[in-house]
């Protein structure tokens, strides 16, 4: 088994990723290849989308959320807030909400929301989406005020987060700048026939290893915030369509990885890129607590496969915050990233 290099490594990632190679047609296959983006921030999960495209606008990530009702956001894998295609919806809930009730019952517990408080928030949430339709987080609030249920602090959120966890509601259509909450009935219709867990299994570590191996069953088992054992479970289901690398990582059968790096790019708050595997470091280097901290995910720029410095949106102006003396960068560098950041506010409509 030949010796593979890390550059082989990660030229395969980008490539996985889609910041290598030919752009994605649009955002339903951005996500398809990628299964879940995260998406707590909600211009980073539209940025995401821009990264591996060309020509689209933060609108046509919208139009699918609204109009053709092909992408939903709720909290799926790690617990937090995904992008995911309505189609995955129901089996990814199904794999992997069951283990985030535990935390879901002791945060509420500690925002002074009881039992019977989070069953009566659950429910009022259910009605007046059924009565009025979709409605934003704001006015779902006023309704759980009226009725009593706790709102204040972070209570607001975990009742929200309850009603999603239990299959109620999701993450639709638009509404101004703001995404509203809908009926997953409603929105979806009738779900399919469950996926037996085996199989969603192997359909996660398959559909996983297409947006990011090489990997190994702990980046799969991070990714998805399920135990080792089901990633290796997943893996095995899949053992005849994977190959091992001598790095000890595996990767797709016939996969094939775009030998040059991803061109000089602005990555968004929470890119995929820095999500799916364990470490880091790869593309970070020793900036890993300038780009993250505290949980929050900064937008960087990425040059050669690395991280070169942070961005960020003032007004109208992309300013880069710059680890290091940019002024050395290659002139064509600084021209691709002035390119990039004009794209960014064409994206955004600034």
């Amino acid at each position: 088994m030949a010796e593979e290099s890390p550059r082989e490594r990660d030229g395969a990632r980008f490539t996985a990723q889609l910041l290598s190679g030919p752009p994605a047609a649009d955002p339903l296959e951005v996500v398809d290849r990628l299964l879940a983006v995260q998406a707590q921030d909600p211009r980073g999960a539209r940025l995401a989308v821009r990264a591996r495209t060309a020509g689209l606008r933060a609108a046509d990530v919208d139009r699918a959320l609204t109009a053709e009702r092909s992408l939903v956001v709720t909290t799926l894998n790690r617990g937090t807030l995904h992008l995911v295609r309505s189609q995955d919806y129901w089996w990814l809930h199904a794999l992997t909400t069951p283990r985030l009730f535990a935390g879901s019952t002791r945060r509420l517990g500690q925002e002074g929301v009881s039992t019977s408080a989070a069953e009566l928030g659950v429910t009022v949430i259910r009605r007046s989406l059924q009565a009025e339709g979709p409605l934003t987080r704001w006015q779902l609030r006023e309704r759980l005020r009226a009725a009593r249920v706790p709102v204040e602090g972070q209570a607001l959120v975990h009742v929200l987060l309850r009603s999603a966890l239990l299959g109620h509601t999701l993450r639709g259509p638009m509404v101004g700048a703001e995404q509203a909450y809908v009926l997953v009935s409603d929105w979806l219709g009738p779900p399919p026939a469950p996926v037996e867990r085996c199989a969603a299994l192997a359909m996660l570590a398959r559909r996983y290893l297409a947006g990011h191996a090489p990997a190994a069953d702990g980046d799969l088992a991070r990714w998805a915030g399920l135990p080792l054992r089901d990633a290796r479970h997943g893996l095995r289901a899949i053992a005849p369509e994977v190959v091992e690398r001598a790095d000890g990582l595996v990767d797709l059968a016939g996969s094939q990885a775009n030998p040059d790096l991803p061109p000089p790019r602005l990555l968004g708050a929470f890119d995929p890129l820095l999500h799916g595997w364990v470490d880091r470091s790869p593309v970070l280097r020793g900036h890993r607590g300038v780009v993250t901290m505290n949980g929050v995910f900064r937008p960087f720029v990425l040059v050669d496969g690395l991280a070169v410095a942070t961005w960020r949106l003032v007004g109208s102006q992309v300013v880069l915050d710059p680890f290091d003396d940019l002024a050395e960068l290659d002139p064509d560098v600084t021209a691709a990233l002035d390119a990039d950041a004009a794209d960014v506010l064409r994206f955004l409509g600034k």
